[in-house]
């Protein structure tokens, strides 16, 4: 699915967070290994709050302030 899509699902960017539980749990709960999943996830969460303004909220995305900060500190590699 695409970002449209995954927009629309309820609750929205659902299928991305659902992706980061079964690599984690394919991956012994190595958070490393699925930096790709997570990232997918903060970018549609980044659309979410982009078209939904940001004090919107979905139970699949962190709230915005952290949510910057999580995208902030993963930019910087840390």
């Amino acid at each position: 699915m695409g970002m449209k899509e995954d927009l629309q699902t309820d609750p929205p960017c659902h299928p991305r967070a659902c992706a980061i539980q079964n690599c984690i749990q394919k991956n012994n709960y190595n958070e490393e290994k699925c930096k790709k999943e997570i990232d997918a996830l903060y970018e549609c969460c980044n659309a979410f709050y982009q078209e939904k303004g940001e004090n919107a909220s979905t139970v699949s995305c962190p709230k915005y302030s952290l949510l910057k900060l999580k995208m902030k500190q993963r930019s910087q590699g840390l």
